[in-house]
């Protein structure tokens, strides 16, 4: 069997096992290890032991339960509460205020946790109450907490930068300082554009009538609350970008931060922290086993000699360069359709990365631009689990109002990804001045 058919078979395989609905982990796993004994026979599992050894003993993974408790505790301790309700005192009489508001708190959530259901949740359950009960359009106020939200995936700290980074073989403190103004650059474009819709038909989003509106004292007591959340930011980035902490510790100075802040909002407890470790526990066991699968799978993958062609055949041709870049996210945004990001992650990270840098372009840009790619994965339909999220926390809503809240916010995504292609420098310049 020649490898052109074989490697059609192993992805319809792939394909036809993620559809059925089998765990992504089981079924890269599985299918890994059945291809292995029909070629090698059972003695070729040995790949998929030293694969595994070798990728789940990478100091770095730590990083990952680390990034998650954050965003658990934070859920928990009723730090999100504090900074939903000063954002509301802020910017509730201007119109589309409160939907600005949320996106602008949802980028701080998405600084201080590595996980995007934290910022989609939270934002859920405190700001789209007051929006809807000050007659916001329920189609910005849904597409505002889901793009808001998924922010967690592109600001740092991010687990899918650090699972990319292990599966790419990057480094996981640039990938994740590399982040950081893509992240910002897409929150203004949603500010920019609740602003500007707003503003041209206040009815989608009215500001806070007088009797609502509070003093600029109490503003800035309320402000205070904003003080401890930065702290946190400031002390896990900047210790990565100064050189001070590894990925890993620095996850760990945002677990002391979080928990500080939940004593200070006096919160803290040991059910709190024992609900938060579970949790973190059911998380990171997922990740893990969806690592390890992909371990095997790619393994198996490089074993066979695929993707040495599909890299030839594609660099062989003579074809730009950025068209094949192009193409790549075109497939991407494809997939996002139909699978979930750490899926794409483990089958497409692998192939496109010798691909990107044999065509001479930066592996860490090209990184930055797939997390992009894996945020808009996450609001498209039909698989885009930004919606399910919001499906479960309102189950009584049409998922047809979901998807249709998110389209604006897809395109400033596609926007905002095509302006980091071609601007190369809003990737790559703070990673450069990263202290090693």
């Amino acid at each position: 069997m020649n490898i052109i058919t074989l490697t059609i078979i192993l992805f319809v395989a792939l394909i036809l096992g993620l559809v059925s609905g089998m765990s992504i982990a089981f079924a890269l796993g599985g299918i890994a290890m059945v291809f292995t004994i029909f070629l090698w026979g059972p003695e070729g599992l040995f790949m998929s032991v030293t694969a595994t050894y070798s990728n789940m003993s990478a100091f770095v993974l730590i990083a990952i339960p680390m990034f998650v408790f954050m965003g658990f505790v934070l859920e928990k301790s009723g730090v999100a509460d504090a900074l939903y309700a000063t954002m509301s005192l802020w910017a509730g009489r201007v119109n589309g205020g409160l939907a600005i508001g949320t996106v602008l708190i949802c980028t701080l959530i998405a600084a201080m946790v590595g996980i995007i259901g934290a910022g989609i949740i939270t934002a859920a359950i405190f700001a789209l109450p007051p929006m809807l009960k000050h007659g916001y359009d329920k189609h910005l106020a849904y597409g505002a907490i889901m793009a808001g939200g998924c922010l967690g995936a592109l600001i740092p700290p991010s687990v899918q930068m650090v699972v990319y980074a292990s599966i790419a073989e990057q480094s996981v403190g640039r990938m994740l300082l590399g982040g950081f103004f893509p992240g910002l650059l897409l929150s203004s474009f949603y500010m920019l554009y609740i602003g500007i819709r707003t503003a041209l038909n206040p009815s989608l989003g009215p500001g806070l009538p007088p009797e609502e509106r509070v003093s600029w004292p109490r503003k800035l007591a309320a402000t205070k609350s904003l003080l401890l959340p930065i702290a946190v930011v400031v002390s896990v980035l900047g210790s990565i970008f100064l050189g001070i902490a590894t990925p890993t510790e620095a996850g760990a100075i945002g677990c002391v931060g979080v928990i500080v802040c939940a004593a200070v909002h006096r919160r803290l407890s040991w059910w709190l922290l024992k609900e938060a470790a579970y949790d973190t526990a059911k998380i990171f066991g997922m990740v893990f086993w969806i690592l390890i699968g992909a371990a095997c799978f790619n393994q198996f993958y490089l074993a066979m000699g695929a993707a040495g062609l599909v890299k030839g055949l594609l660099v062989g041709l003579e074809i730009n360069p950025w068209i094949i870049l192009v193409a790549m996210q075109v497939i991407l945004i494809l997939l996002g359709m139909i699978m979930e990001d750490l899926a794409i992650m483990v089958i497409a990270a692998p192939i496109f990365t010798p691909i990107v840098i044999s065509l001479g372009f930066d592996p860490l840009w090209f990184g930055v631009i797939f997390i992009i790619n894996m945020q808009i994965a996450m609001l498209t339909p039909p698989f885009g689990f930004a919606n399910f999220y919001m499906k479960g926390l309102l189950p009584e809503e049409n998922m047809a109002e979901f998807y249709r809240s998110t389209y604006p916010f897809v395109g400033l995504q596609i926007i905002g990804m095509g302006m980091c292609m071609a601007f190369p420098s809003i990737i790559l310049w703070l990673p450069s001045l990263m202290i090693k």
